[in-house]
């Protein structure tokens, strides 16, 4: 069986690395052992930032959305207006409450007095 040298093929595999971790700091974008290992480090934090950043945008939701009740003085607190939403079948997520509450302050107050009653 003939020798076969990995040449061409660990320079691609090197110089694909390499090129993807460009921009990292220090070592880790120019030898490829460091480059490789921040490569894998940065995939774990990407997934994981994936994760996070749908629990940090629905705290924010919840804070613009008590920010909005409180402003406009009801007295409902938002897990009670959340129950008031699901009992009267408004289905207006998180989201769009508190871009109404952010954008269009006289639309939330309209849904907000519907739900009260």
């Amino acid at each position: 069986m003939p020798r076969v040298k990995s040449g061409y093929t660990r320079h691609r595999r090197h110089k694909k690395v390499l090129s993807l971790t460009k921009g990292f700091r220090g070592t880790n974008n120019r030898l490829y052992k460091r480059a490789k290992e921040a490569l894998l480090h940065a995939g774990q934090y990407a997934f994981i930032g994936r994760k996070l950043r749908k629990r940090d945008f629905r705290r924010l939701w919840i804070t613009r959305i008590n920010a909005g009740l409180k402003s406009m003085e009801a007295k409902l607190s938002y897990s009670r207006l959340i129950k008031a939403l699901k009992d009267n079948q408004v289905e207006l997520n998180r989201k769009m409450l508190a871009d109404l509450a952010v954008s269009d302050f006289n639309a939330f107050r309209k849904v907000i007095e519907k739900v009260q009653g």
